[in-house]
């Protein structure tokens, strides 16, 4: 494949276990999803390069950014990091700082195009069974949830990046059963494919208005 086409095509997706959908199938995950709808509207862009894991927060996935090394530019790279900060008290400052750092990696693997970043708010886990048997204050956790979001949006309005505020989602009968995985924590396909719904047109105008990296 020549450099430019893997420019139109790729994607880099980076993130925690909401990235690569803990709990379920490779292609429910919402990244995954993403793609495959991209092309139903004939925007050819690969199924994504995925840096990310469980229980990652800011700093760790930027030390896994380290090891990884991926190789831009990317037609597309999105990013949805924060719900480990926020689940073990790390500060909203520390965050604001890391995420920041990781918003400035992020545009420069889209080969320094901010048109080409795609970010997604942190979903609200507080409400979901598992929070509830760990003892969570659902409104502590809401709370702390959204000024981790407010900093993110923020900053990607800062650097010209589209932020999508999927967390109003992640609310609305996301404690159902069908909307969450086995684990009683992270979210099923089925909500994964709502979060790409509301990403998708925000994705699709990035991709077909931004030249080519």
């Amino acid at each position: 494949m020549s450099e430019t086409a893997a420019t139109t095509t790729s994607y880099l997706a980076l993130g925690d276990s909401y990235t690569i959908g803990e709990g379920v199938p490779q292609a429910g995950s919402w990244p995954f999803q993403l793609a495959s709808a991209l092309r139903a509207q004939r925007i050819q862009l690969a199924d994504p390069q995925v840096i990310a894991t469980t229980g990652w927060t800011t700093d760790e996935l930027a030390a896994a950014i380290d090891a990884e090394a991926p190789q831009g530019p990317y037609a597309l790279v999105s990013l949805l990091i924060g719900v480990n900060n926020q689940y073990r008290g790390r500060p909203l400052a520390e965050y604001r700082q890391q995420f920041e750092q990781l918003l400035q990696r992020a545009i420069a693997l889209a080969g320094e195009d901010p048109r080409r970043v795609l970010v997604l708010s942190t979903p609200d886990w507080g409400f979901t069974p598992y929070a509830q048997q760990h003892g969570r204050d659902a409104a502590q956790v809401a709370r702390e949830i959204d000024d981790f979001n407010a900093a993110a949006q923020a900053c990607c309005g800062d650097y010209g990046v589209a932020f999508v505020d999927i967390t109003p989602i992640s609310r609305d009968n996301g404690q159902d059963a069908q909307m969450l995985a086995e684990d009683g924590l992270h979210p099923s396909a089925l909500m994964y494919q709502r979060w790409m719904q509301a990403a998708l047109p925000t994705a699709a105008e990035l991709l077909l208005a931004a030249p080519a990296a």
